[in-house]
């Protein structure tokens, strides 16, 4: 088994030059994915940052949606950053009325939780999953995590100043995501941990059939998570 597993990311929207930098550096083969076949050829995928409400048309537009969703319900590793968080969260607050989500994290999520672009900001993060010193991390109209199901592991919270203690990196099974960028900054630990992650799922995989993850979707049986949005508090700005 190749140890450089190839992966994707998610090219209709975004962030995805930094992303591709990243995932290299971090030892896999990195491609772009734009089509169902190159979905296909594909060991896991980063859904980048950018706008979720755009990234959501335009995966429908390249006929990638259900795709997406089928590949991610049957095990395939993903990371999200950002917007990437919104798209595999299961529950949207402050979403647009017929904004839907690929889902797959039992989370939900607040869009634009931080504010306006004028209200991006950076702050070292102590996360235990990398290792090592303090990660700078990068929020930039980020959301936030309000919510965690059971089999949610949180692994980064904000430490300091008004949203102190919010959550704002977390894995479940094979997904990943974080509210902010790390690929903007050159500390490429976490992008490492999603590469070890794919290695990881590759060589269970190849030992045999696996039970599907504890809060997976079955995007055959029609079950809500990704479809769930609360527009409740709005919806009606842009970003995330």
């Amino acid at each position: 088994m190749s140890t450089h597993p190839r992966i994707g990311v998610l090219a209709v929207q975004g962030d995805v030059r930094e992303h591709l930098r990243a995932l290299e550096a971090a030892g896999a083969v990195a491609t772009t994915v734009r089509r169902p076949a190159e979905l296909e050829q594909v060991d896991g995928l980063v859904v980048p940052g950018g706008e979720s409400t755009t990234m959501d048309k335009l995966v429908r537009a390249f006929d990638l949606y259900e795709p997406l969703r089928a590949r991610i319900a049957s095990g395939m590793p993903a990371y999200g950053s950002c917007a990437g968080m919104i798209m595999l969260a299961d529950r949207i607050t402050d979403g647009r009325a017929d904004q839907q989500t690929l889902g797959g994290l039992d989370i939900r999520v607040r869009r634009n939780a931080f504010g306006r672009q004028v209200d991006s900001f950076e702050e070292d993060l102590h996360i235990r999953a990398i290792g090592g010193g303090p990660m700078r991390a990068v929020f930039i109209r980020a959301p936030w995590v309000e919510e965690c199901g059971p089999g949610v592991e949180v692994l980064a919270l904000v430490e300091d100043g008004p949203a102190a203690g919010r959550v704002v990196a977390v894995r479940q099974g094979r997904l990943l995501a974080t509210a902010f960028h790390p690929e903007v900054t050159g500390d490429h630990r976490f992008h490492e941990l999603f590469v070890e992650m794919v290695r990881n799922a590759l060589a269970e995989d190849a030992r045999g059939p696996r039970r599907r993850a504890t809060g997976a979707r079955d995007a055959d049986a029609g079950a809500e998570g990704g479809t769930d949005v609360d527009a409740r508090a709005g919806g009606t700005h842009a970003g995330q």
